[in-house]
């Protein structure tokens, strides 16, 4: 049976240079050989440039990586004896897993797969894909034997879009490897760069099962405070104060209500529910959490329309702008934005809705969601309503004075982020 691979001759190969792939292209590229492989070869070609349209890395951070090298072919791989697999795993319209991306690169792989070699998932995926579908196809591909000519690990990615304070290093990582032995090497491989330590897990299982929880717990938090936002708006509370008196007590959860998107939160739930769903159990509390979830950005709108009659503005017509469209702040990420839902909303009630979002790409705007974003600063006194969805940076800096002066003498301005004091704002969840 052939050896696992030595740690000192290793040839890494990354597949997926998105927000996961290319931070551990780079990482691992200060210490040992790397082949970055991403089949966009638009993106290749950015990054070999020294820019990261994700934003997540300077070009600084990029020539740090002396030993990585960049390809869109997936030939590049054969001179790999370990590769990562760092693809995204959505969710298609029945809210059902798409390993439609996962599968086509463990197809890229298997051709450059050769004996000995370790292949290693990092996508989010419900416990058993690696073992009954992944690892399958390798051996069927490759010709190989699990665990006698190859080995697959898996290590879920923590990646968290936007944040500088937690980085790549700084997050402690699951292991976990088709052997004993296996689970060794992938936890030996990830220590070499992840100064917050590893955690092994004793199976392959457990470490898909541990990444689909972590993220469903924050889904179904935030679902609760959505709840109580819903319930106290009926009541005429204001949520935010109370969450902060609670907020006095030594155990309470700092979570907060709002639109919940990204790859992760609101995708790993519905893995969740599908893996029950397969053993036979209906993940009721999930299934209804992430139905709430999706509800708030209908309520914001109904909130917004409702305030607009309040102050006799006509809807039809009305110029209407919504200020960021990016999933979360200072972030370029889109991926399953409720900005977006928001905006068709507005528009099927005959506003005129216009979107600004200094992080976000136009043209993937485009060909994403069918929509533009403006391409300058919006004109002062233009507005009919206002609706700060997204807390960036430079929102936070303009402040209430700079928000209302592009609204119209009369106008509606509603705070989903609760950026501003209660007192600035026409509402707010």
């Amino acid at each position: 049976m052939p050896n696992l691979p030595n740690q000192d001759s290793i040839c890494l190969g990354i597949v997926g240079l998105g927000y996961v792939g290319l931070p551990l292209a780079v990482e691992f590229g200060k210490q040992l050989p790397v082949i970055g492989y991403d089949s966009d070869v638009r993106r290749v070609e950015q990054i070999k440039a020294g820019q990261d349209a994700t934003r997540e890395l300077s070009s600084e951070d990029l020539s740090e990586a002396r030993l990585l090298r960049l390809t869109s072919s997936p030939d590049g791989l054969k001179a790999c004896n370990v590769m990562i697999i760092a693809v995204p795993t959505p969710v298609d319209d029945n809210r059902l897993p798409d390993l439609t991306s996962l599968m086509a690169a463990t197809e890229a792989v298997a051709s450059a797969l050769m004996r000995g070699g370790v292949v290693i998932y990092e996508s989010t995926v419900y416990p058993g894909v690696v073992d009954e579908l992944c690892a399958p196809l390798l051996a069927r591909l490759s010709g190989l034997t699990l665990n006698e000519d190859f080995f697959v690990g898996y290590s879920p990615e923590r990646i968290n879009p936007g944040d500088k304070q937690h980085r790549l290093p700084d997050i402690r990582k699951i292991t976990a490897g088709s052997t004993p032995e296996a689970a060794d090497f992938v936890d030996a491989l990830y220590r070499r760069i992840i100064v917050a330590g590893t955690w092994k897990t004793a199976s392959i299982r457990i470490a898909e099962a541990a990444k689909i929880v972590e993220n469903t717990q924050r889904d179904v938090n935030i679902a609760l405070m959505n709840e109580f936002a819903l319930a106290f708006n009926r009541i005429g509370l204001d949520t935010t104060e109370v969450l902060e008196a609670a907020g006095t007590k030594w155990n309470f959860l700092p979570f907060r209500p709002g639109l919940v998107g990204g790859h992760c939160v609101g995708v790993d739930a519905w893995y969740f529910a599908h893996c029950a769903h397969r053993a036979g159990h209906t993940a009721r509390l999930v299934q209804q959490a992430r139905e709430i979830n999706d509800s708030i950005a209908r309520h914001v709108v109904g909130e917004v329309l409702r305030l607009m009659a309040y102050k006799s503005i006509a809807l039809a017509g009305a110029r209407i702008l919504v200020l960021g469209f990016s999933f979360k702040e200072a972030c370029p990420d889109m991926r399953n934005s409720q900005v977006h839902e928001l905006v068709r909303e507005l528009m099927r009630c005959n506003a005129q809705v216009d979107i600004h979002d200094p992080w976000v790409s136009a043209q993937r705007m485009q060909s994403d969601y069918g929509l533009s974003p403006l391409n300058c600063d919006p004109t002062a006194g233009s507005y009919d309503a206002l609706v700060l969805a997204v807390a960036h940076p430079e929102y936070v800096a303009w402040g209430a004075t700079r928000l209302h002066a592009l609204g119209k003498p009369v106008h509606v301005l509603y705070d989903v982020k609760s950026v501003l004091p209660a007192d600035e704002s026409d509402g707010r969840l």
